[in-house]
């Protein structure tokens, strides 16, 4: 059994063919996904996919990215973490890649998230590029209790900073490309009761399937190389990432046969 600790499955390429995805997940016995928020109309669209699935649960946040994108206030980011199938805050975080000149509105809605994590008790999702010592400096500043790297796409340097904050890495696709030394030594460094996988789908299809549109099912590749890459059997590694995904996501139900 696996669990897809991140992906977007309201956006059109998975949800035109939504039968399909949920049938290609229990081929693969990805038993449960976690739905991502990255603004207010999203957060809708998961919530009601959440509501609609048993095994689908959701999270509320606003991308970093995305300047214009419908906010939530934090007001707004508590009242709907008290839904009982939204599990998490995010996602959020810093985004120097697509992001320029002055960022205060980036770092205020990194912050709004923060405080709400800290007050709702829910893990935090964080979204990094080309941001890394700010994403820890606020981290740390704003004494976040917990969460998640998602997409985890640096080195072991961050890693471990990241680790020594209490947060947990989740590998996606990038991990099983042939350029990604960094992450895949970041992958074998973290310890295994610290690792997720998700599939961060639409995106970031792994081996084999690069280049091709992603989805939860995929996240099984992602695991097998995991497994491979820190020579530890398949099945240890399936058992220790679910059991890392309901120990970070407690309001989870378990999956149950």
């Amino acid at each position: 059994m696996l669990i897809d600790s991140h992906c977007h499955p309201n956006f059109t390429s998975l949800a035109e063919r939504w039968p399909q995805v949920l049938d290609n997940m229990a081929q693969a016995d990805v038993r449960q996904a976690l739905a991502i928020s990255v603004d207010a109309v999203s957060f809708a669209e998961v919530r009601a996919l959440a509501e609609q699935h048993e095994h689908i649960y959701a999270t509320v946040g606003v991308h970093p990215a995305d300047k214009d994108a419908r906010d939530l206030d934090y007001e707004a980011l508590i009242g709907h973490a008290q839904h009982p199938k939204v599990v998490g805050i995010g996602e959020t975080g810093l985004d120097y890649h697509w992001c320029k000149g002055d960022l205060d509105w980036q770092h205020q809605r990194f912050i709004r998230h923060i405080e709400a994590a800290k007050h709702t008790r829910l893990p935090l999702i964080i979204h990094t590029r080309d941001a890394a010592a700010d994403t820890l400096r606020f981290l740390r500043e704003h004494q976040a209790h917990a969460g998640v790297i998602h997409c985890f796409s640096e080195d072991v340097d961050f890693a471990r900073a990241a680790l020594d904050l209490g947060f947990y890495l989740s590998f996606s696709g990038i991990v099983t490309f042939k350029n990604a030394k960094d992450i895949q030594a970041a992958c074998r460094y973290a310890p295994l009761e610290r690792i997720l996988v998700e599939t961060d789908a639409p995106y970031l299809a792994p081996v084999p399937h690069r280049g091709k549109p992603n989805e939860p099912a995929y996240v099984r590749h992602t695991a097998e190389f995991v497994a491979q890459l820190r020579g530890e059997d398949f099945d240890t590694v399936a058992a220790a990432t679910c059991a890392n995904f309901y120990r970070l996501f407690d309001k989870v139900t378990p999956w149950q046969a």
